[in-house]
């Protein structure tokens, strides 16, 4: 496996540190790109979090990105709050793949926080063809941070599928069934028995994740 580092102009003139993983022999999907959004910046979120999982994708033979959201690592711009100006990057990164690295299809990946600005991308970019979501903080705290992410994904016609553990500090398996009670189309759920929030995002289940993410690839 091999990653290279470049940096991708965003939409506000923000540039944005990120990393292409490229698949070795064994490419799955030529046509896929993986695109993987950090946990929550102001919390030190950053790329690296999610450099184990995007290193076993590339090892199962798909293309992954990370990359460093506006303030983050060596990214120019200012981090918000509430995730919103965020969405944007996820946007720009999204558009810079298919334009550059001769994708016509992205899976789009969101850890913690990162799933909701993820999930508010998803039906922004035409070529998103489904998302994961690694711990969606639907939780009544969370909410009022992110809130106002919940019903771009939860109305998205998109695949989607829902990682969670069943001991997340920020919601719980019955908040997580409540609001995919009235998602759109495909919303598949897969719950890890006994795991919190932060051990999710912790690299003793990167592999796990790598074969859940690959799998729902497969199914795209």
């Amino acid at each position: 496996m091999s990653s290279e580092s470049v940096t991708i102009e965003g939409s506000d003139g923000v540039n944005l540190k990120s990393r292409i993983f490229n698949p070795i022999n064994n490419n799955k999907d030529e046509n896929l790109g993986i695109i993987l959004v950090h946990p929550y910046s102001v919390l030190g979120g950053c790329q690296s979090l999610l450099r184990g999982m995007a290193t076993g994708l590339a090892n199962a033979g798909y293309l992954a990105v990370t990359f460093d959201m506006r303030g983050v690592g060596r990214s120019t711009g200012s981090k918000s709050v509430s995730g919103f100006a965020e969405v944007k990057d996820v946007i720009s990164v999204c558009k810079w793949v298919c334009e550059n690295l001769s994708v016509n299809r992205i899976l789009l990946v969101g850890s913690s926080a990162g799933a909701p600005i993820a999930g508010s991308a998803v039906d922004q970019v035409e070529q998103v063809v489904g998302y994961v979501s690694i711990g969606y903080p639907f939780g009544l705290m969370a909410s009022i941070l992110f809130g106002r992410h919940h019903k771009a994904i939860l109305q998205s016609p998109k695949p989607k599928l829902f990682v969670m553990g069943t001991r997340d500090g920020f919601t719980s398996v019955k908040q997580l069934q409540n609001k995919l009670s009235s998602a759109a189309g495909r919303a598949e759920t897969h719950l890890i028995e006994g795991a919190s929030h932060f051990q999710m995002e912790g690299p003793d289940f990167d592999s796990q994740m790598v074969d859940l993410i690959a799998k729902f690839a497969e199914s795209l």
